[in-house]
């Protein structure tokens, strides 16, 4: 067995997108067994996997795999080789905890600011409620559970560099203010679409991958179309290419794609 590759913070989070083979899959009927092989050996409580099946001709099927051991991710990677499936792309990333989360002081100053709470009594509980919440928010970032929602949409991002539009040039406390808008209409969202962040600086070719999750995909498409009016988005933003697919069971995803079990 191959030693573990753990980072010291986050999950490792693998997307990859394939085309089927069918040369190979009519030679080798035994393909989709392959690939639910290579899953079901993957899988486990922290290991997780979501089938697509993606719309449009960018690939046929897509699978979004994470979990905390980087080598088991890439010996996934390694097993569906041997199916009848070409590789069109992927993404390697990690979760992360964003740096613009808001602090115990920034709260206490809302607090004192927007609800006029300066008893120190309530302070206590109101921050005590507020650090539950927040030791969730970044549980959640970095060990997300992935539900079974209907429509998928990735798409990797970075923020950009150039002129005047340089977000690496602004002071960390003006990035921190206008991430605080950015996050406010992402929240409009809540139970409607599932944002999972992630970071591939250093890693891959761009500096995030935006993965949403959604039952309806007009929110797939209205999450992004309001955000980009936001000013992160509207100057400080590059966006890659973006694929969209029906999540379901893997044995499904198979056979929509025509490898059937």
């Amino acid at each position: 067995m191959v030693d573990p590759v753990v980072a010291g913070s986050g999950w490792g989070v693998l997307h990859l997108f394939f085309s089927v083979d069918r040369d190979r899959a009519t030679a080798d009927p035994g393909g989709a067994a392959r690939v639910l092989g290579a899953v079901a050996d993957f899988a486990d409580e922290d290991h997780q996997v979501l089938a697509f099946v993606v719309l449009g001709h960018k690939a046929d099927l897509g699978l979004l795999a994470l979990g905390p051991d980087l080598a088991r991710l890439q010996r996934l990677q390694q097993a569906l080789a041997a199916a009848p499936l070409r590789a069109e792309w992927s993404y390697v990333s990690l979760t992360e905890a964003s740096e613009y989360t808001t602090t115990e002081d920034d709260e206490r100053a809302r607090l004192a600011a927007e609800e006029q709470v300066t008893d120190p009594v309530e302070i206590e509980a109101r921050l005590s409620a507020w650090r539950d919440r927040m030791a969730h928010y970044r549980e959640q970032r970095l060990h997300p559970r992935l539900p079974m929602k209907r429509t998928i949409c990735f798409y990797p991002m970075s923020k950009r560099r150039s002129g005047d539009d340089n977000w690496f040039a602004l002071p960390f406390a003006d990035r921190k203010a206008l991430m605080a808008g950015h996050a406010r209409v992402g929240r409009t969202y809540a139970g409607r679409v599932l944002q999972l962040i992630t970071g591939s600086t250093g890693i891959d070719d761009w500096e995030w991958g935006v993965t949403l999750l959604a039952d309806d995909p007009a929110a797939l498409k209205e999450i992004v179309y309001e955000m980009r009016f936001d000013e992160v988005s509207a100057r400080y933003a590059e966006f890659g290419p973006f694929v969209t697919g029906l999540v379901l069971e893997p044995a499904e995803a198979l056979r929509r794609v025509g490898l059937s079990p």
